[in-house]
This record gives C-alpha cells, structure tokens and sequence, in this order.
C-alpha cells in the first residue's frame, strides 16, 4: 500500500511514517517545514519527502492519504484529497488499525508523558519481550523514537490533543489501550480547550475505552484525575503516589535513589541518574505498568538502573569553567517548578540560572502568566525571553520577582547577560518546547569567551 501523509516532519506523524515503512508499505509525505533531524531520519528509512502542500504531491493517487492534526481546511493537499475523493484518514486511526492484536499500553497526562513512555518501553526490553513503541521524543536506550517491535506489546505516548480537523476527539482514544497509565491532569492546550473540564471529559473517553481485563494505573494525588474516575470506571485500578498503592521513599533527596514498595511491602530500590520527585512519581507508573504485562517490579527495578533519560529532560548540553548548561523541555508551570527543584536538591548551595522561552500555543494566550513567577521562585535568577507572538505583559508577570528576572526581546542579548552573569559553578537552565533559536550551543559559546 502507498500511504502519503500530510504533516509527515512532526514527532507523532515522523514516528508513524516509520512504522509503516517497518510494516512494508511505500511511505511518502508532504510538510511545510523539511529540515534535519527528522528529514534526515525520514530519507534514510526510504521514504520520499516533499516540501509544502501541493495536489501535485498527490498524484498518482496515494492508496491512502493521512492527514495531521495540523493540517486544517483550506490546505490545498486536503481540499485537492477532498475534491477528488482520495481516502483519508487520521494518523491515530491509521495506528490504531496497526494495533490491531496488540498488547497497547498507553501513557496518558499532561505532564511527564514521555519520559514515563520511554522507562516503560526501556523496561519490556529489557525484560526481552522485544516491544513496540511510539514515543514524542528520542529515548536515548534505542536512539529512534518509534520501532514496530517484535513482540506482542506496544507502548504509545498518548496525547490528548485533537486528532484532525474532521475529528475532535483526543488522539488517545483511538489506540485501544489494554494498560492504561493516568500521570496527572492539569489546564494545558488552551488553543483547543475552553477549560479543565473539557480535558477531564476527554480523559473520561479514554477510560471508557479500557477493558475490564485491563488495567487503569493512575496518580492517587491528581484530584482533577478523581473527578475523571466519578464519572465512571469499569477497570480495576492501581493508585500511584502519595498514599497510592505504590509508593515510593528517597533514599536520597534528590530522587537519584528511591526505594519501592507496593500496598506496603517493599519491592527494592531504584538507583539511577535521573532527578527530581516527579521522575520518582513517573518510575512508579511505569513499575506499576510494566506488572500488568508480566514484568516482576524487582526485574523492573533492575532495568531503570540502566534508563537512560530522553533528549531535551534536563540533558547537560555541556559545561564550560564550571558551568553546567542543561537543556529541559519544561513548558508549563508545574513542570518548570519541579525541574528546578530536582535541579536544587541534586546541587545543594550552587545558584540555578533559569533560561525560559513561553513557546507553547497555551503559554503564549497567558492562561499560566499569574502563576509563571512563581514557578520561577526555585531559581536565584530567571532570564527570559519573550516571542513576538506573545499575547500578554510578560515584563508585568514577572514583577513579582523583581532583580532575579529580566525579560529579553533578541536573543543575543540575553546570551550576553546570561553569560556575563554566570560564575563557576552555577547550573543553567534552559526550558522551551521549542529550538529556542539554538541558544544552549550559543551560550556555551559566549561562557567560552
């Protein structure tokens, strides 16, 4: 079958291109960004890419056309497809017919997905049960971010942004989870969501779509999460966190070691690079997930010793006279307060030198500006840059914290003073979900001199 897909350059969309390509099928597709690295990862599996959106790209007629979620009505490829009656479909349905006869564990939550995606999946390999994955960044264990697998599990990222512009339902819907993960629930995607509770019912959706011989693992902290659960629940359910069934106890209070226990009973001892409570929370899911499928939590234990993070969660880009530049995907409130304080508790007495760049859609409409400050609290100076497209006073929302922030329009200059204000030994770092204009390698660069 040839299977051209529109918006083929993004994580989710790349990610399926390969997997069909594993599954044998002539793979194509069009965006209207191709550039290095997914180009590059798109070639070299065989698969011809086309720059833009032209009803050119699409004849001869493709067997099947999927179509991203960022692709909207009006785009000359779908209003061509549309004209000339080509099938179509959406990049989670089509998956979700690859899924068919798998085991599916699915990791849902708005913060943590990935990371949580890649332990599991880190986790059944090492176990040997070979599975598949789809994930929505580069786990650094398997250096792909999706592989079809040879086993009969399928681990997937699952996002609760919508699926196409003929279907508004979240993406995770679609993909038949049998071991369903719930990680937290907080306001995000405000370009999409009028509110919390309108993301809440689309996690109920999701639950709805777990057997009864499955399994819902869930934050027994989330109370936005106890108000999906009283909609319904016909799944048995694992807590996780804070007085869940599992739990887990620091050994060391930057979470790099953490024993487990299990309805009270120990399971052993976690030892591993990685920091921060929430990580320790993201372990529990993962431990907890990788149970229902077969895999004893001591063996799961075992195997997180050797996890190696994902690209762009707090990944030391380098270090220069004694400053650690880290580079974190940290995009929201909460998750920008939790990185910093892992950060703290693993460098006791070093400043922290926060670099944020408000990209996301929600950032940038100013549903988290009053809490932003805040969030910052944890670092002793914040340097922040604010993108063009930025709906709100970002200077005013952060008055809160005085001297400790200032606010930039060009990048050079916040590369200046950034550097200019680093001293031996402080930790930097950076946070955006974007390219951020490559400034964690100009910032190494000015620390040079």
């Amino acid at each position: 079958m040839h299977i051209h897909i529109l918006g083929i350059c993004g994580t989710f969309m790349g990610g399926l291109a390969a997997l069909a390509r594993a599954a044998g099928h002539k793979v194509s597709g069009s965006d209207k960004d191709v550039y290095p690295p997914m180009s590059t990862q798109l070639q070299q599996l065989g698969i011809e890419l086309m720059e833009g959106y032209k009803p050119e790209h699409l004849q001869p007629a493709p067997d099947m056309v999927v179509v991203g979620n960022v692709v909207t009505r009006g785009n000359p490829a779908i209003e061509y497809t549309l004209d000339q009656g080509l099938p179509y479909t959406s990049g989670p349905q089509w998956l979700s017919v690859l899924l068919r006869g798998r085991h599916v564990v699915a990791i849902a939550g708005t913060h943590g997905k990935t990371t949580t995606t890649s332990m599991v999946a880190w986790i059944l390999e090492h176990a040997g049960l070979k599975p598949g994955f789809l994930i929505g960044g580069i786990p650094a264990n398997f250096g792909v971010s999706a592989r079809l697998g040879e086993g009969k599990h399928f681990v997937v990222e699952a996002d609760e942004y919508d699926t196409a512009f003929f279907d508004k339902r979240s993406k995770f819907v679609h993909y038949g989870a049998r071991t369903c993960v719930l990680n937290n629930l907080e306001y995000d995607h405000a370009d999409i969501f009028p509110d919390l509770a309108a993301i809440e019912r689309q996690f109920h959706h999701l639950v709805r779509t777990v057997p009864g011989s499955g399994l819902i693992v869930r934050n027994a902290t989330e109370l936005a999460l106890d108000r999906v659960m009283k909609m319904g629940c016909w799944t048995p359910v694992e807590t996780f966190h804070g007085s869940g069934d599992w739990q887990a106890k620091l050994v060391k209070d930057d979470g790099s070691a953490f024993e487990v226990s299990f309805r009270g009973a120990s399971q052993g001892v976690v030892r591993w690079t990685l920091l921060g409570s929430h990580n320790v929370a993201n372990a529990l899911a993962a431990i907890a997930a990788a149970r229902h499928v077969g895999v004893e939590p001591q063996r799961a234990i075992a195997a997180l010793g050797e996890f190696k993070n994902v690209k762009r969660r707090l990944e030391l880009r380098g270090s220069v006279k004694g400053i650690n530049v880290y580079d974190d995907f940290a995009h929201h409130p909460t998750a920008i307060t939790t990185t910093l304080a892992g950060v703290r508790a693993h460098a006791p007495g070093k400043r922290i030198l926060a670099v944020l760049e408000p990209r996301s859609n929600t950032m940038k409409l100013g549903v988290h500006q009053h809490e932003l400050a805040a969030s910052l609290l944890g670092a002793d100076l914040s340097f922040l840059f604010q993108p063009d497209q930025l709906k709100w006073d970002f200077t005013a929302a952060m008055a809160p914290l005085g001297a400790r922030a200032k606010v930039f329009t060009e990048l050079p200059q916040l590369v200046t003073a950034v550097a200019g204000a680093a001293r031996e030994g402080d930790e930097i770092v950076v946070m955006s979900n974007g390219g951020f204009g490559g400034v964690h390698d100009k910032l190494l660069a000015a620390l040079r001199g």
